[in-house]
């Protein structure tokens, strides 16, 4: 059981879930007033479906002053506007169900991993760790969101296998996502920067097809678009 804040103004039908889920959960304005008296917490949610300025700001400030992780709740059209500026450790869409916000509470109250697991998941310097729901490139740990961990490990799971965007929105966020081709897009982007310059290149797009996890590259070969 975690000890859950969500800052938000209006009621949100898919955080009421949190109560039956178990969770103790706080709730204030999305003010930066509220950071003030905010209880101590594992998760703070962010209500990011409209006002994305302030809420981004409302983000930031929320990381500095309560080292929790911080969640944003985004619509669909808000996803373009994410980047490493939102200061946030995961996002979820308005519409996510509870199944999904547990796995995403879970995954934020994972700090460490274990040296050894036997459901790790190798290919290209990557390593998955189902168990934990933990990443890393050569050892360094990458701070992923439930989704971008989902779609990694899918993409190692089958080296060198191309996917088409339709694939992965099928494979990954399943039959009943509603969202377009370009999320699979804004993921793609987000895991290669968390890879970093070194790394970027292990997944490979290719063009009017898809993506795929470049396992052994080689020399010359460019693999990123």
């Amino acid at each position: 059981m975690a000890a859950v804040l969500v800052l938000s103004d209006t009621p949100h039908d898919a955080l009421s879930s949190l109560d039956l889920l178990g969770h103790r959960v706080r709730t204030l304005p999305a003010e930066a007033s509220s950071l003030v008296r905010a209880p101590e917490c594992d998760v703070v949610f962010v209500d990011a479906r409209s006002g994305l300025a302030h809420a981004r700001s409302l983000c930031g400030l929320a990381q500095e002053t309560l080292g929790a992780t911080v969640i944003a709740v985004m619509s669909e059209s808000g996803l373009p506007t994410l980047n490493e500026s939102w200061q946030i450790g995961d996002f979820v869409l308005d519409r996510i169900d509870p199944a999904e916000l547990e796995a995403r509470i879970r995954l934020a109250t994972v700090h460490t991993a274990p040296e050894h697991s036997e459901t790790e998941i190798r290919a290209g310097g990557i390593v998955i760790d189902e168990s934990t729901y933990m990443a890393t490139i050569r050892g360094r740990m990458l701070n992923l969101t439930y989704k971008e961990f989902e779609l990694l490990k899918h993409l190692t799971l089958h080296p060198g296998q191309v996917f088409t965007r339709e694939q992965l929105l099928h494979d990954v966020w399943g039959y009943d996502y509603f969202g377009g081709t370009r999320t699979v897009d804004v993921h793609i982007r987000r895991l290669r920067a968390k890879l970093g310059a070194d790394h970027e290149s292990l997944i490979g797009t290719v063009r009017n097809v898809g993506y795929r996890l470049v396992a052994q590259q080689p020399a010359g070969d460019s693999a990123a678009d």
